[in-house]
């Protein structure tokens, strides 16, 4: 037991991985036994216990396949540092390719993957500082492109998020209150949509034409809504 006390740690970071997360996340920068004392709840009932109770543990291990070096993409977990930075401009380039292919899911997830490797570098850098400005200013655009996809989707609350958090570090950035903007307009939030759209137009005039279309949809949206409400209420009240 006195020799796997430590693996409730490893154990989560392992179940971080599985689920596509930085192995690292929630923990700061100290030693194991710290962590220990900083994390009261690992978030899993089992190795709560564990952690309290240390027990001799048995380890089953299945061989899935077998790849060669360098057949396969690392994730961005098992990356080094200078591997993320030049693992970016790569993935990225594969999730223009996918989203031109109309493959909007894969792209989608390839932006992820890279916004996750600068994601991870950040979280190593100073709030604020040079560094981690430089590394938000990269991670701007590829969560512009993950919201694009995720408007696509129809996943509209994921991009008020994400716009949002541009939005609140960057007040001009047209990009992101115009997709949120739509996102607005999707989930009916009309009062926000039109002052989205109205904040594109003051920082970027010459995009009037293209809000003044999402207008127009959003005004036909609301008048065929309209039509359906009066005849649904009509038919209860008829009743």
């Amino acid at each position: 037991p006195q020799h796997v006390v430590l693996y409730p740690m490893v154990s989560k970071s392992l179940r971080n991985i599985a689920a596509g997360k930085d192995p690292l996340e929630g923990q700061r920068h100290c030693c194991g036994i710290a962590q220990l004392h900083e994390h009261h709840s690992l978030g899993y009932a089992d190795l709560d216990e564990l952690q309290k109770n240390p027990q001799p543990l048995i380890f089953d291990i299945e061989l899935l396949k077998v790849e060669e070096p360098g057949s396969y993409q690392q994730d961005p977990w098992a990356m080094t540092d200078e591997e993320k930075l030049q693992a970016v401009p790569l993935i990225h380039k594969e999730g223009n390719e996918l989203y031109r292919q109309g493959k909007v899911p894969e792209a989608a997830s390839k932006y992820y993957d890279a916004i996750a490797c600068l994601k991870n570098l950040q979280m190593k850098e100073q709030p604020g500082s040079p560094d981690w400005i430089e590394l938000d200013q990269k991670i701007t655009p590829l969560l512009l492109n993950y919201c694009q996809c995720k408007l696509q989707c129809q996943e509209y609350y994921e991009v008020l998020d994400h716009c949002s958090s541009i939005l609140n570090k960057y007040e001009d950035n047209v990009k992101a209150y115009f997709k949120r903007g739509k996102a607005h307009a999707a989930v009916w939030n009309v009062a926000e949509a039109q002052a989205d759209f109205a904040k594109v137009l003051a920082l970027d005039p010459s995009l009037r034409p293209v809000v003044a279309k999402e207008l127009r949809s959003l005004e036909a949206r609301l008048r065929e809504k309209d039509k359906e409400d009066k005849v649904r209420f009509k038919g209860i009240f008829s009743q």
